[in-house]
Protein backbone atom coordinates (compact mmCIF):
# COMPACT_ATOMS: atom_id res chain seq x y z
CA UNK A 1 0.00 0.00 0.00
CA UNK A 2 2.65 2.36 0.77
CA UNK A 3 4.74 1.97 -2.72
CA UNK A 4 1.68 2.54 -4.20
CA UNK A 5 0.84 5.91 -2.28
CA UNK A 6 4.51 7.05 -2.72
CA UNK A 7 4.60 6.23 -6.69
CA UNK A 8 1.11 7.95 -7.44
CA UNK A 9 2.93 11.32 -5.40
CA UNK A 10 6.24 10.22 -6.54
CA UNK A 11 5.00 10.48 -10.18
CA UNK A 12 2.14 12.99 -10.09
CA UNK A 13 -0.21 10.77 -11.12
CA UNK A 14 -4.23 10.63 -10.75
CA UNK A 15 -5.39 7.82 -8.10
CA UNK A 16 -7.25 5.74 -10.78
CA UNK A 17 -3.65 5.84 -12.94
CA UNK A 18 -2.34 3.51 -10.30
CA UNK A 19 -0.96 0.29 -11.45
CA UNK A 20 -3.42 -2.70 -10.86
CA UNK A 21 -0.07 -3.96 -8.67
CA UNK A 22 -0.93 -1.80 -5.87
CA UNK A 23 -4.72 -2.89 -5.30
CA UNK A 24 -7.24 -0.59 -5.72
CA UNK A 25 -7.24 3.20 -6.53
CA UNK A 26 -9.90 3.99 -3.70
CA UNK A 27 -8.19 2.15 -1.36
CA UNK A 28 -5.32 3.90 -1.78
CA UNK A 29 -6.72 7.62 -1.79
CA UNK A 30 -8.37 6.30 1.50
CA UNK A 31 -4.97 5.15 3.21
CA UNK A 32 -3.27 8.24 2.24
CA UNK A 33 -6.49 10.39 3.08
CA UNK A 34 -6.61 8.80 6.76
CA UNK A 35 -2.44 8.66 7.46
CA UNK A 36 -2.28 12.35 6.08
CA UNK A 37 -4.59 13.53 8.51
CA UNK A 38 -2.57 11.08 11.09
CA UNK A 39 -0.13 12.82 10.80
CA UNK A 40 1.98 9.80 9.61
CA UNK A 41 3.14 10.90 5.89
CA UNK A 42 4.72 14.17 7.99
CA UNK A 43 6.60 12.33 11.09
CA UNK A 44 8.06 9.73 8.26
CA UNK A 45 9.89 12.67 6.55
CA UNK A 46 10.88 14.38 9.90
CA UNK A 47 12.30 10.71 11.02
CA UNK A 48 14.22 10.81 7.40
CA UNK A 49 15.24 13.79 7.69
CA UNK A 50 16.62 13.57 10.74
CA UNK A 51 18.90 10.70 9.63
CA UNK A 52 20.13 13.07 6.74
CA UNK A 53 22.87 15.28 7.50
CA UNK A 54 21.65 17.38 4.58
CA UNK A 55 20.54 21.52 6.15
CA UNK A 56 18.72 22.14 3.23
CA UNK A 57 16.96 20.86 0.55
CA UNK A 58 15.58 22.21 -2.81
CA UNK A 59 12.48 20.56 -4.49
CA UNK A 60 11.10 20.97 -7.32
CA UNK A 61 7.67 19.23 -8.36
CA UNK A 62 5.47 19.13 -11.50
CA UNK A 63 4.20 22.43 -10.81
CA UNK A 64 7.07 24.30 -11.03
CA UNK A 65 8.65 22.87 -13.85
CA UNK A 66 5.39 23.72 -16.05
CA UNK A 67 5.52 26.89 -14.84
CA UNK A 68 8.91 27.14 -15.84
CA UNK A 69 8.48 25.50 -19.43
CA UNK A 70 5.46 27.78 -19.75
CA UNK A 71 7.41 31.36 -18.87
CA UNK A 72 9.82 29.98 -21.06
CA UNK A 73 7.84 29.12 -24.51
CA UNK A 74 5.73 32.62 -23.63
CA UNK A 75 9.27 34.16 -23.77
CA UNK A 76 10.46 32.95 -26.75
CA UNK A 77 7.11 33.54 -28.87
CA UNK A 78 7.61 37.12 -27.67
CA UNK A 79 11.09 37.88 -28.98
CA UNK A 80 13.66 36.28 -26.50
CA UNK A 81 14.29 36.95 -22.94
CA UNK A 82 17.56 39.73 -22.71
CA UNK A 83 20.06 37.49 -21.32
Amino acid sequence: MLSGIIFINRNGLRWRDAPREYGPHKTLYSRWKRWSEKGIFAQMMVGLAAEHGEEKTVMIDATYLKAHRTATSLAAKKGGVDA
